[in-house]
């Protein structure tokens, strides 16, 4: 696979995999100001289509566990560590 540069990675489709449609499909990454939507973990639509219901579920834990404090978006990896041991 030949390296993407910056624009091509900001420019791919973001979707959040934390609140899927019933019809399978992603609602886009971020929410409104004010939102009542639970803490979005976004990823490009390529790389979600690729993952697990597993895989997707626990990226969303992790994110939403992280919190967010001080106001500032956290950032988690979106595959946890093998053996169950998450690193910072």
């Amino acid at each position: 696979m030949a390296k993407k540069g910056l624009r091509a990675w900001v420019k791919e489709k973001w979707v959040d995999i934390g609140a899927p449609k019933k019809d399978g499909k992603y609602q886009p990454c971020g929410r409104a100001k004010g939102s009542k939507r639970k803490y979005p973990k976004c990823v490009p639509l390529a790389k979600a289509t690729r993952m697990t219901s597993g895989q997707k579920a626990s990226a969303v834990k992790r994110k939403r566990a992280a919190g967010n404090p001080g106001g500032k978006p956290t950032n988690v990896k979106t595959f946890a560590a093998r053996g169950g041991l998450i690193s910072k």
